[in-house]
């Protein structure tokens, strides 16, 4: 018990420290208690966030700040535009016509299957071979399922959808204009000495702005990259499987080896075994070579490096937490953490 007590005054002695603590357990209460309600409000705080360094970045130019924001808000309605009205709709299509082919592949797949007991007897048997391909259908019978579900659902989502579109914008827009109001106003509900706190939040903001904003940026370039290689390729559903490919660095390591598989294999059914295959699986490689070696070097230099250990169980917990956002946020919130554990022995006196 004396040993549980020495610990708790050496490290929770201090007011600072003891704010922190619960400042930190508050927040993530709210989160995991609240979040689904508030999911349109962080997320616009998030989104402000990523813009604020636009804002701050033209503010610097001798802009004023309300012209600035004006500016950013409009450049960002733009981009969500062509997101909804270009880039959506190919997707739609596309998605469309790759469901439409799985039956064609499925049967494909089979024949190959079948055709395995006949060159390796001794590694695999008939039975074996149908057994697998029972097991196949069942999981695609409880795939289609499931995109039933969603699509009885879709009215529902569709006027989720529209209410975020008109929502989070004005959020954003606020969360832009009134940046100081806000902050002011959050402020006052905190003590006056905060010192530690403030020292972690400024390590912290920088680390996370460049964070985020590098994984935007590291989206938009691998995914570009991709779509112009399928479509120069020739490969069918190139804009899909390119915004599959960046959206894959959302998740470290894991990401690109998922993303690979749908990417080797509608190339493998169009082109099957031939030149056109190889190249097209050699020029994504290197576009992953690419970007682990080079991009993730140049946008992510200024950001604390964690053990790839570290980095999945981040992504497990938060993912599991807060789903998209926990797992967009993971590296983050896990370098929070670490700097948290890093500055507390150092900041409490022994």
């Amino acid at each position: 018990m004396q040993l549980l007590t020495d610990w708790f005054k050496r490290h929770f002695s201090d007011p600072e420290v003891i704010f922190l603590a619960l400042f930190l357990l508050a927040s993530f209460a709210i989160i995991i208690t609240m979040g689904e309600m508030l999911t349109p409000v962080l997320a616009s705080a998030v989104i402000a966030y990523l813009l604020e360094g636009l804002v701050s970045k033209i503010q610097r130019m001798g802009v004023p700040r309300f012209t600035a924001v004006l500016i950013v808000f409009i450049a960002f309605l733009l981009f969500v535009t062509l997101i909804l009205f270009v880039l959506m709709p190919e997707l739609s299509r596309q998605a469309t016509q790759l469901f439409q082919q799985i039956p064609a592949m499925i049967t494909e797949g089979q024949r190959l299957l079948l055709l395995l007991p006949e060159r390796y007897p001794e590694a695999l048997s008939v039975e074996q071979v149908q057994e697998i391909i029972t097991i196949i259908r069942r999981e695609i019978a409880a795939v289609g399922q499931q995109v039933l579900s969603v699509s009885l659902s879709s009215v529902v989502g569709l006027i989720t959808i529209l209410v975020y579109l008109i929502l989070m914008p004005l959020l954003v827009f606020f969360f832009l204009k009134d940046k100081k109001i806000i902050i002011d106003w959050a402020l006052g509900f905190l003590p006056s000495s905060r010192k530690f706190a403030d020292t972690v939040w400024h390590d912290m903001d920088g680390q996370i702005a460049n964070y985020v904003r590098g994984k935007f940026w590291e989206i938009i370039i691998v995914g570009s990259a991709s779509f112009v290689v399928f479509t120069f390729m020739g490969l069918q559903y190139a804009m899909l499987l390119g915004v599959l490919v960046g959206l894959s660095v959302i998740i470290p390591y894991i990401g690109a080896a998922v993303v690979t598989f749908p990417v080797i294999l509608i190339a493998w059914f169009q082109w099957g075994w031939g030149n056109d295959f190889i190249w097209l699986s050699v020029a994504y490689f290197v576009i992953q070579a690419l970007d682990g070696n080079v991009l993730v070097p140049l946008l992510f230099s200024e950001v604390v490096n964690l053990h790839p250990v570290a980095i999945i169980v981040a992504i497990l917990v938060f993912g599991g937490l807060w789903g998209f956002w926990g797992v967009f946020f993971a590296i983050p919130l896990a370098t929070l953490v670490q700097a948290v554990i890093s500055a507390w022995p150092n900041r409490v006196p022994s």
